[in-house]
């Protein structure tokens, strides 16, 4: 398994954050926040799409699995059994899709078909089914997802002319599309959550696994535009990201040439600053991320840059975490 040590990331962040910033000091955070090591998804995949279901169940879609082929499988996580169950297959196979939650239902966006192109499919689980939303706007794939103010955002990726100069917003209530704002810094790869109703990007690079990025954004509905907040303190792609409900947006994983990183990197709202998380006992790109509560899972994604597979499944607690600590 390939890691990327501490300092090596420390440069790699350095280089990579754009204008010559340098990322702020991190933080540790105490050491009562510790990873645990779950039951492993049966079908080991990377570049999966993650979102809750209900309450407390977590579905876990599509991606690449070995050999090299995109799939359509769907399994479901739940956290209380610490157990895995098959779940309806998606409609297509695709990987690269992004997920998001809103009022207990799943939802699956976008993503590259089997054959790499980026497309327009839409889908909400219900009922133990999958029912087709309206199309996207635009194909999308390498985004992000997140739900505030009652709406679903897709955030950055890539579309058919490239990194995305827009970002679509899911209107479950009307059962339509509108477009809001791109990035600043147009990026794919990223990790997308929201916290209070404002939508965090964090990471993702701009094409290649050289080109990652320190970049944090976030999006306020209510004014429409995107300001940008404090860097993350490694630069890295290929991740995902969650918010937890005191006020964590939580990044793990990612890849660069040299390896996966094991940093785990959580932004902490109200304080505008960054933490640093025990590292992930699997270093891993391409997978899912979600938090219920205060809980985070990272769940399967690759443990080698490009088409490596895993199943591993990996949860942290943040509830002990200060959050009104002062700078």
């Amino acid at each position: 398994m390939s890691r990327i040590p501490a300092a090596l990331a420390a440069t790699l962040a350095l280089t990579a954050a754009c204008g010559g910033d340098t990322p702020p000091p991190i933080e540790v955070a105490e050491r009562s926040v510790v990873w645990r090591s779950l039951a492993p998804a049966p079908t080991p995949r990377t570049e999966v799409a993650a979102a809750v279901l209900g309450d407390d169940r977590i579905v876990v879609a599509g991606g690449f699995a070995a050999p090299a082929r995109t799939v359509n499988v769907v399994e479901i996580y739940e956290p209380s059994t610490d157990t895995w169950t098959p779940g309806p297959a998606l409609p297509v196979e695709v990987n690269h899709a992004m997920g998001a939650s809103l009022d207990g239902r799943a939802y699956i966006f976008g993503g590259f078909d089997a054959g790499g192109a980026p497309t327009t499919r839409a889908f909400v689980l219900e009922d133990d089914a999958w029912a087709e939303l309206p199309p996207m706007p635009e194909p999308r794939g390498a985004g992000g997802a997140a739900v505030a103010d009652g709406k679903i955002y897709l955030v950055g990726g890539v579309g058919p002319a490239g990194l995305a100069a827009s970002t679509l917003v899911f209107d479950a209530e009307g059962n339509d599309w509108s477009i809001a704002p791109a990035l600043l810094n147009p990026r794919e790869h990223l990790g997308v959550a929201a916290f209070e109703d404002r939508v965090y990007a964090v990471g993702g690079r701009t094409g290649g696994l050289g080109g990652n990025l320190t970049d944090a954004e976030l999006f306020d509905p209510q004014e429409g535009s995107w300001t940008a907040i404090a860097r993350a303190p490694t630069a890295r792609g290929g991740i995902a990201a969650a918010a937890t409900s005191n006020g964590f947006v939580v990044a793990p994983g990612g890849e660069a040439p040299e390896g996966t990183f094991e940093e785990a990197e959580a932004y902490e709202v109200a304080q505008d600053r960054w933490l640093a998380l025990p590292p992930m006992p699997t270093p891993r790109h391409g997978l899912g991320v979600v938090a219920i509560g205060t809980i985070v899972y990272a769940l399967l994604g690759g443990p080698e840059p490009g088409l490596e597979f895993s199943g591993a499944t990996e949860a942290i607690d943040l509830g002990a975490l200060p959050t009104e600590t002062p700078r």
